[in-house]
């Protein structure tokens, strides 16, 4: 059999052009999306982007405008037909674990499943001790911390043997000490039961840590979609650069191809004559020249030309120390960070470089 005759198996979960709109709002614009069986996809963006929207599509909760949503293969809605949401084998976790205060941890759990009591009681022990809470089998929610709660939601929505797994900014209501361990755990499960995941959050850094794949979510779409390392390091433009972190922009007018900044000349193939372009790096790939100031070693070559700027302001942030320049060339304001302690006084006179190969260009969008 060649490779091209060779069958191949759908998605577990696909959406096609989906569509939604709220007045005269377009919520959800034209949103594409598949994900595979134990992949964990997030929908990244900031809050009103649309992101829960889709979600509700996806669990039946919410009707589509336009657009179609298959599981493996087999279309489950349009705007025609459509199964119920008690019926797609689709888990949902929230924000809100939404246990029963009247039910025992074990009925909690129980709750989705159809089994005779003996195969529930079989099906509940197991996935309690896999996150493990055996030991609170039949204790009460309310006995629980927000952590063990949150554990408790993830077996239920586990119970009932879900294809997808959909979870919209779960972990959002345990504090930082807990919500690292957490999520760790419950990808463990997820990528052991074989479910394809898709999880709203509006947190990069969540995104970045849980994430097989990226789909990057603004204003109703998908701008971008890739692995967290390629969407990272490859942004489609300065808004999805800056999503992920604080962002140094240096701005500039293309002349054959070229952009004099106060780094230097920076190429801008592409770009018009006389068309305004944005470069833009990150504040980690901005440098401080200590040979130019007498010391320490000259730097790479990668770093190029070195520009002059007066401190206003340094902060200790933990791992790294953020400083803040004004220019002397123009007066623009850039970040760096510098790792370990590193507190210069208010108008120390120091001189910078940037690292050219993290830089990106990108013309700048005219708002109309």
């Amino acid at each position: 059999m060649t490779e091209e005759q060779r069958p191949t198996t759908p998605p577990r979960l696909e959406i096609r052009n989906l569509n939604r709109r709220f007045g005269d709002r377009l919520v959800v614009n034209d949103v594409s999306l598949s994900i595979e069986p134990g992949q964990v996809t997030c929908l990244l963006g900031p809050s009103g982007c649309g992101k829960s929207t889709t979600l509700r599509m996806i669990a039946g909760v919410d009707m589509q405008d336009s657009g179609e949503i298959y599981v493996d293969g087999e279309l489950i809605c349009d705007t025609h037909f459509r199964i119920p949401p008690e019926r797609r084998q689709i888990g949902l976790m929230f924000q809100d674990f939404a246990l029963f205060p009247h039910l025992s941890v074990a009925d909690n759990v129980a709750f989705g499943l159809k089994d005779s009591a003996g195969v529930k009681r079989r099906r509940v022990a197991a996935l309690l001790d896999k996150v493990g809470l055996g030991w609170a089998i039949d204790d009460y929610p309310h006995v629980l911390s927000g952590g063990e709660q949150q554990r408790v939601a993830l077996a239920r929505a586990l119970a009932p043997r879900p294809r997808i797994m959909l979870m919209d900014e779960p972990f959002s209501g345990l504090d930082n000490r807990l919500r690292d361990g957490i999520r760790d755990e419950t990808l463990a499960l997820l990528k052991e039961e074989d479910t394809a995941v898709l999880l709203v959050t509006h947190e990069p850094e969540e995104a970045l840590r849980m994430a097989d794949e990226i789909a990057l979510m603004r204003d109703g779409k998908i701008v971008q979609c890739g692995a967290p390392y390629n969407i990272y390091n490859a942004p489609v433009d300065r808004e999805a650069m800056a999503f992920f972190s604080d962002v140094n922009v240096i701005r500039g007018t293309s002349r054959g191809a070229l952009t004099d900044t106060l780094f230097g000349q920076f190429l801008t193939p592409g770009c018009a004559d006389g068309a305004e372009v944005e470069i833009v790096i990150r504040p980690q790939h901005l440098h401080l020249d200590f040979y130019r100031s007498g010391k320490g070693p000259a730097p790479s070559d990668l770093h190029g030309q070195a520009a002059a700027g007066i401190v206003e302001r340094a902060r200790f942030m933990g791992t790294e120390s953020l400083v803040e320049f004004r220019m002397e060339h123009d007066g623009s304001l850039l970040k760096a960070t510098v790792p370990n302690v590193f507190i210069p006084q208010a108008g120390t006179r120091l001189w910078l470089t940037l690292r050219r190969d993290r830089c990106f260009v990108f013309p700048v969008k005219n708002v109309h």
